[in-house]
């Protein structure tokens, strides 16, 4: 059992707190028995696994078939669980994993959202978590969001981020003009655009342009869209949250999908 703080291995796990270390390791944290389930049902690979020995005992089969996909495994003390995670409380278990080669196409089918210096953790992970629900081809990011593998975004998306394809983009006004090129209808969402998000025709190929929780999207992305639509709200109420907005218009385009079947 390991239960120094001094020891290398959870040296190296506590630095993945960081972003600047996620990327120098080229890891990611894994926290907690959900994310760890959905780890090993896609086949992700792992790097380290680490668990109390009350977490063992409570999760035989996932302890082994975890060991049998990582290079290291450990039980380590409540003290040690507690310094390697991020959260509060956590449930038990902190995997490590590589992280995902960087992605530079997505599908220019079905649904796709495309999100402009999004800054929360939270709001990303959880719009990864309803554009697989609401079945969308993929997720863009530009390079100046909130880091797809932060641990927060792992755990808001319930899993999901091992399902849905994620890619992050360096110029994101490009990649808008490059999904138009290749037959999407790109919808950006504006407070006082004319059109509602009820009247788009969500049929088409779409990519759905979302901005800054604070800013919003900015006027050079706003501009090139084809469709500028709006979230209809009561007097008083100035916006919506992003990941709220987004999943409005996401089941709004399945509706109209499953409508014409």
């Amino acid at each position: 059992m390991l239960t120094s703080l001094q020891n290398s291995l959870v040296k190296q796990i506590r630095k993945l707190h960081s972003t600047k270390e996620r990327h120098k390791q080229k890891l990611f944290l894994l926290e907690g028995t959900h994310l760890l389930e959905e780890a090993c049902a896609v086949n992700y690979p792992l790097e380290t696994v680490c668990c109390s020995q009350d977490w063992q005992v409570a999760h035989p089969s996932l302890w082994e078939e975890a060991c049998s996909r990582c290079d290291r495994a450990e039980i380590v003390s409540q003290e040690v669980l507690d310094a390697i995670a991020t959260t509060v409380q956590p449930d038990g278990v902190v995997a490590t994993a590589k992280r995902k080669e960087r992605q530079t196409q997505l599908p220019s089918t079905g649904l796709v959202l495309a999100l402009e210096t999004v800054q929360d953790p939270g709001n990303l992970g959880t719009m990864i978590r309803t554009a697989a629900a609401a079945g969308a081809s993929g997720l863009w990011v530009s390079g100046d969001s909130v880091d797809l593998d932060s641990p927060k975004v792992l755990r808001a998306s319930a899993g999901q981020w091992f399902r849905l394809a994620t890619a992050v983009t360096e110029d994101l006004k490009a990649t808008v003009q490059q999904n138009q090129q290749a037959g999407m209808q790109v919808v950006a969402t504006l407070p006082d655009a004319t059109l509602t998000y009820w009247e788009v025709d969500w049929r088409k190929p779409s990519m759905i342009l979302l901005g800054n929780e604070g800013a919003g999207l900015s006027a050079d992305l706003a501009a090139i869209a084809d469709r500028q639509v709006r979230i209809p709200l009561s007097p008083g109420v100035e916006s919506l949250n992003v990941a709220i907005a987004a999943a409005l218009m996401l089941y709004e385009a399945q509706r109209q999908l499953i409508s014409q079947q």
